[in-house]
C-alpha cells in the first residue's frame, strides 16, 4: 500500500504520457486483432501474463520469479509465432495508402447498398433460394473473406442472384460486403454454438448467421433455402419472418445507430470492448 502512495505521488507529466502511451499502443493491438480468431488466445493471453506479471512481485517467492521471468522472456519468440498471420496482416494494413483515412460509404451510398440488399433478398425469397449475406462494419473479418472467393464487385441484385442460383459453384457459403463492394462470395462462417437451437430446428444457414453476429458487429442477412423467409442477425440476436419493406427498415436501422454512436463510441469504450465482450453475452436472449 505504501509503495501504491509512493508511486502515484511520484506521477509527473512524463509518466503520464508514458502511461498514454501505453494505453494507446494497446488499443491498436486490439484494433488489429479485433474481429479475428485470435481474440480469444491474444486476450487468455494477457491475462496470464498478468496474472504472472502480479505474482512475481509477491516478496520471498524467489523460485516463482525466477520461473515466471523464464516464461516471459520465452514468450517474446513464442509469441510471434502464435499470432503471425495476424501480425503480418496488420503490417499489410499499416502499408496500404489510405490507411488512416479508411473511406466508409456515405449516407446515400449505404442507402443504395440496402435497396439493392433488399431486392436481391425480396427475390431470393420468392424462388426459395438460400442466401448468406454479411455486410461488414467496424470488426474487419479479413480471416473469413480469405475463405471465400474475392470479387470486390459492384453490389447489384443481379449479381448476388446469380451467385446464389442454386447451381452455381459460389452459392453455398456467404457473400461479405465491405466498402460499397461485394469482397467475396462462398465465404465460410463460423456456427452458433448458443444453446436452444436445435430445439427451434434452426439450419445450417442460420447457425451461420448467427454465429457470424455472435464474434463481430457484423449484420448478416440470412434467405432460408426451405421456407424462403429473410431474417437478420446482429450482434448475437435474430429477427425473422421479414419481407422486404421490413428488412429495409431494419436495416437502416443499424445504420443509424452505427452514425449516432460515432463508429463504436470513444476509443476507451473500445478497449473495454475488447477484453470484457465474450462470443456469447445472453444465450437466454440469443435463443429468445
Amino acid at each position: 500500500m505504501e509503495q501504491l502512495i509512493w508511486t502515484l505521488q511520484s506521477l509527473d507529466l512524463v509518466s503520464v504520457i508514458d502511461i498514454l502511451l501505453i494505453a494507446f499502443l494497446l488499443f491498436g493491438v486490439s484494433f488489429f486483432f479485433r474481429g479475428t480468431q485470435a481474440v480469444p488466445l491474444l486476450r487468455g493471453t494477457i491475462l496470464v501474463v498478468t496474472v504472472i506479471v502480479f505474482l512475481s512481485t509477491i516478496p520471498n517467492l524467489v523460485a516463482f520469479r525466477w520461473l515466471s521471468s523464464s516464461i516471459i522472456t520465452g514468450a517474446v519468440v513464442v509469441i510471434p509465432i502464435i499470432f503471425q498471420p495476424e501480425i503480418r496482416r496488420a503490417m499489410e494494413r499499416l502499408g496500404r495508402a489510405g490507411f488512416l483515412a479508411n473511406r466508409q460509404p456515405t449516407l446515400s451510398e449505404y442507402e443504395y447498398i440496402i435497396d439493392n440488399i433488399c431486392t436481391a433478398a425480396g427475390k431470393l425469397a420468392e424462388r426459395n433460394h438460400g442466401a448468406l449475406i454479411v455486410i461488414e462494419r467496424n470488426d474487419p473479418l479479413d480471416d473469413f473473406i480469405e475463405t471465400g472467393i474475392k470479387l470486390y464487385s459492384d453490389i447489384t441484385p443481379q449479381l448476388m442472384l446469380t451467385i446464389f442460383y442454386p447451381k452455381t459453384e459460389l452459392h453455398d457459403g456467404a457473400i461479405i460486403l465491405r466498402d460499397g463492394k461485394i469482397a467475396c462470395a462462398a465465404a465460410v462462417l463460423p456456427l452458433s454454438a448458443a444453446h436452444g437451437l436445435a430445439k427451434r430446428k434452426i439450419g445450417t444457414r442460420h447457425r451461420a448467421g448467427l454465429g457470424m453476429s455472435e464474434i463481430s458487429d457484423a449484420i448478416v442477412v440470412i434467405v432460408s433455402e426451405e421456407t424462403g423467409q429473410i431474417s437478420v442477425a446482429n450482434h448475437g440476436r435474430m429477427i425473422r419472418r421479414l419481407d422486404e419493406n421490413r428488412l429495409a427498415t431494419i436495416l437502416k436501422t443499424f445504420y443509424a445507430d452505427e452514425t449516432d454512436n460515432q463508429k463504436q463510441g470513444s476509443w476507451w469504450q473500445g478497449i473495454l470492448n475488447f477484453f470484457m465482450s465474450t462470443p456469447q453475452e445472453d444465450e437466454k436472449e440469443k435463443a429468445a
